[in-house]
């Protein structure tokens, strides 16, 4: 009974210290914009870890085998690039570099 209380205490710490939003500048010396900070509440951080990311996952591991099947038919066609980028980096990048619960993903959102 010990542990349950521990964990249950533990566990409404990380969700109490998750929702503290960050604050930070968004924009560098010349006043172009580097990257968004974003701060996504707590039901967004869950509902990201426990949905999207293993349906992500999945995603990656499902299109990076797709990639292998199609990609004698896609280098006749010419086409490895775009495939690959859209079956395996997409998933990929928006699986492992968005952070929980953001809408965008990488580390620089900016236009180029």
């Amino acid at each position: 009974m010990n542990m349950f209380r521990t964990t249950a205490a533990l566990l409404a710490l990380c969700m109490s210290l998750m929702s503290i939003p960050a604050s930070a500048s968004s924009s560098n010396v010349s006043g172009n914009p580097i990257y968004e900070v974003e701060a996504p509440h707590a039901y967004a951080i869950v509902a990201d870890v426990v949905i999207a990311r293993p349906l992500l996952i999945a995603a990656t591991v499902i299109g990076a085998g797709l990639f292998v099947v199609t990609l004698p038919f896609t280098a006749m066609g010419g086409g490895i690039g775009r495939t690959g980028h859209a079956l395996v980096v997409e998933p990929g990048k928006a699986a492992f570099v968005r952070c929980l619960g953001c809408t965008k993903d990488g580390y620089n959102n900016h236009d180029e």
